[in-house]
């Protein structure tokens, strides 16, 4: 089975919230699910994936500027800070040092809740170092 991972980091790049869906689904899934439980910032940055007028809206609802770069097809063009996204390597660097551990990268587990629980101890750990 085939699993996406989402996830909220701060601005040091710490784990703060994850919500798993299945692969083949849109992004706008983990967006709808974790948008709720966001905690308050000044800037969303996310990748083209999360690009959407409605979670754009949500966001400015939430008195959150969102730095999402515009989908290749879309036919308004979005204005975004380039210099601002370039930081969004720190979730990529959240996201790597998951996988060092091995039980997470190599997916040990058959089960996406005994595989969600194995992200979410490495998450504690990497939270505190």
């Amino acid at each position: 089975m085939n699993t996406k991972l989402h996830a909220v980091s701060d601005a040091k790049g710490r784990p703060i919230r994850f919500f798993m869906s299945v692969g083949q689904v849109s992004d706008y899934t983990g967006a709808a699910a974790l948008l709720g439980s966001l905690p308050t910032a000044d800037w969303m940055l996310a990748d083209r994936g999360y690009d959407a007028d409605w979670f754009r809206e949500a966001l400015k609802d939430k008195g959150i500027r969102a730095c999402i770069p515009g989908r290749k097809k879309r036919k308004k063009i979005v204005r975004y800070d380039k210099r601002r996204y370039k930081r969004r390597n720190r979730i990529e660097i959240m996201f790597g040092r998951l996988k060092d551990w091995r039980r997470v990268a190599t997916r040990y587990d058959r089960y996406p809740e005994t595989f969600f629980s194995a992200i979410l101890l490495a998450a504690i750990v990497i939270f505190w170092l």
